[in-house]
């Protein structure tokens, strides 16, 4: 199916514009006419378009200097000038100036549209090079869904439904549960697969920076944008975006959140220009945006709108017959790397007792621990920590605040963390935090992540406590 593409024409001559206006339209593109440079620029300040068509004689600001306008105010465009007295030397300062070429004048109507195809080709490969760019620290792939329960088998059926349709989903599932996995399950079967899949965190940014992040920013909208930037909805273009603890958000982002999803049209940061994206949202929240909607925390309209297929993802202890086989997942994961190790049947029957607050991103801690600090081919603690001042998990699994903190480390050292002595939940919660906050050398996001909490929460707990880092 041959693209269609939204063209800006710009000649002073009305005839000429409004005929080529018109054939172009007859072909399906969507073609807006400007009869000068000036009213050009204004038009690439309101909409985004995929190629100008300039004539290079026009009145007040040429072909030539509107060009070099539009790559000034770095507008995403392909230009093609139109001459009709052609030289070697206008090509040549045409192609300097990033011209994607020039035809002469009047041109054919087919010539013009298969230049015209091939210049929004370097647009898209030109914005397909910074979207990888955006994407090549930040995408991982996650291990498959695993799991033969019925709990498991009946999200991955709906899964399978989904995906072949382009509705916006809302995941909602206690932290470590594998919902990410779940987006990207979704993504990967839907017809969107070949194209990019974005995470974001909501929790992971403040309010300002996440609007810049989602739907990027103009050159000096803010201090230290020193160039314009490509927002994530953007970015995934044709694509999915998946935003995690959507649930974090604060209102005012919301609001212009649920203004794109309705549009499809998004505005930078610092920039009135329109947009127009294609993107499918996928989100995710451990909350009960029910109860969020009730108390005003969230937008009603907005939860409507992302909760169109609901999944909810059941957590570990609702399907414990599928801890043996991510404990055997896991251990195959070190396998590989050289750990040749297998679980004892006595710590296999403790870890399916466990209750796993952290779920399966708790499974992958604890085997990763018990693989590299025990010494023998078969483990047979649980899990070893080494050293005589080590307590069981079960002194500690209690600890849960509105925080959360649920000890997804299992085990504590004796110096750090006794209940005997009497301290109280507050106490033995900071004390907890610092003791991770040191075993991940203080790093927020792993602290977070190890604790099976977001970072916004990290923060405030950190805040309440003054916790020194």
């Amino acid at each position: 199916m041959q693209r269609k593409l939204k063209v800006l024409f710009v000649d002073d001559e009305h005839k000429y514009r409004e005929m080529m206006k018109r054939e172009l339209s007859l072909l399906g593109h969507t073609v807006v006419g400007a009869e000068s440079g000036e009213q050009a620029l204004e038009e690439l300040s309101k909409r985004d378009f995929d190629v100008a068509v300039i004539d290079l004689r026009l009145p007040g600001i040429n072909g030539i200097e509107t060009l070099q306008r539009i790559r000034q105010e770095e507008y995403p465009i392909e230009v093609i000038l139109l001459t009709g007295q052609a030289t070697v030397e206008t090509a040549v300062e045409a192609m300097k100036l990033g011209a994607y070429d020039y035809v002469s004048k009047p041109c054919r109507l087919r010539e013009l549209e298969a230049l015209l195809l091939k210049a929004y080709e370097r647009k898209r490969l030109t914005r397909e090079n910074v979207s990888l760019k955006r994407l090549i620290n930040g995408k991982t792939a996650g291990p498959d869904i695993l799991g033969k329960s019925q709990a498991i088998q009946e999200v991955l059926k709906l899964v399978q439904k989904v995906a072949a349709t382009d509705s916006t989903v809302l995941l909602q599932g206690e932290s470590g549960t594998g919902k990410e996995l779940i987006a990207r399950a979704i993504h990967n079967q839907s017809a969107r697969a070949n194209k990019p899949l974005v995470v974001l965190n909501c929790a992971a940014l403040q309010e300002t920076l996440l609007e810049s992040e989602l739907f990027g920013h103009a050159r000096g909208a803010f201090t230290g944008a020193h160039e314009a930037r490509m927002g994530l909805f953007e970015v995934a273009d044709e694509g999915t975006l998946f935003l995690d603890e959507i649930g974090e958000m604060s209102l005012a982002t919301q609001s212009k959140l649920l203004r794109v999803l309705q549009s499809g049209e998004l505005r930078r940061v610092g920039e009135n220009r329109v947009i127009e994206v294609n993107v499918r949202v996928i989100s995710a929240t451990h909350k009960d945006l029910t109860k969020e909607v009730k108390e005003g925390k969230f937008r009603e309209d907005l939860f409507y709108r992302l909760n169109i297929i609901h999944i909810k993802i059941p957590p570990l202890r609702e399907r414990k017959e599928d801890i043996p086989i991510l404990v055997e997942h896991f251990l195959s994961l070190y396998r590989a790397r050289g750990f040749e190790k297998r679980i004892d049947d006595r710590v296999m029957k403790m870890l399916m007792e466990y209750h796993w607050p952290g779920n399966v991103r708790e499974v992958q801690n604890v085997i990763e621990r018990m693989v590299i600090l025990s010494d023998e081919k078969v483990i047979k603690d649980w899990p070893p920590l080494g050293g005589p001042n080590v307590r069981p998990v079960e002194s500690v699994a209690g600890i849960t605040s509105s925080a959360g903190v649920t000890g997804a480390e299992f085990r504590i050292p004796h110096s750090e963390i006794s209940i005997e002595q009497g301290f109280s939940l507050a106490d033995l919660e900071r004390r907890y935090i610092n003791y991770m906050l040191e075993e991940k050398k203080g790093n927020k996001a792993q602290t977070a992540q190890a604790l099976g909490i977001s970072l916004k929460t990290l923060y405030n707990k950190i805040k309440e406590y003054n916790i020194s880092t």
